[in-house]
């Protein structure tokens, strides 16, 4: 997206048609999945769920001034991407999504390091999704973050 968006329903809002059904939804899974401790913001033009400052004061390591991203959600020129950091520090449960995606989604995934590409709308696997949503806390999610660092 080109420009800046203030809220989630501002991104949301001027998406295309197509795709404000499905970015709605997965927003309103990954909010009924997530554990307590994540809060939704808008971050580098995405939809965001991060780990507060006050709960992590020393915020993401590259800019401390931000919080530290667990999830973000966007919609590309082909694709929505769903960028979850779990997948990417957890690698138990990159397996087990990677075998759940195969059980249910018909098409083959497509995904990078963290980044899942969501390519057909009527597809989007949305339950497993929000078993992804909370298999980690944010307590977990730290301390695997800080172990990665040392």
């Amino acid at each position: 997206m080109t420009k800046e968006m203030a809220t989630p329903e501002d991104y949301i809002a001027q998406l295309p048609e197509e795709r404000q059904e499905a970015v709605q939804k997965l927003r309103e899974t990954i909010q009924a999945h997530l554990p307590h401790g994540f809060e939704e913001v808008m971050s580098y033009g995405m939809i965001s769920y991060v780990i507060p400052h006050s709960l992590y004061p020393a915020g993401y390591h590259v800019n401390e001034d931000e919080p530290l991203t667990f999830i973000s959600l966007a919609s590309q020129k082909n694709y929505v991407a769903f960028y979850h950091m779990g997948v990417y520090a957890f690698p138990e449960i990159l397996d087990w999504f990677k075998e759940e995606y195969k059980k249910r989604v018909p098409t083959k995934l497509d995904m990078g390091k963290a980044c899942i590409r969501l390519k057909k709308m009527d597809q989007i696997p949305y339950e497993l999704v929000g078993e992804l949503c909370e298999k980690i806390t944010p307590e977990e999610y730290i301390e695997r973050y800080e172990a990665a660092r040392k």
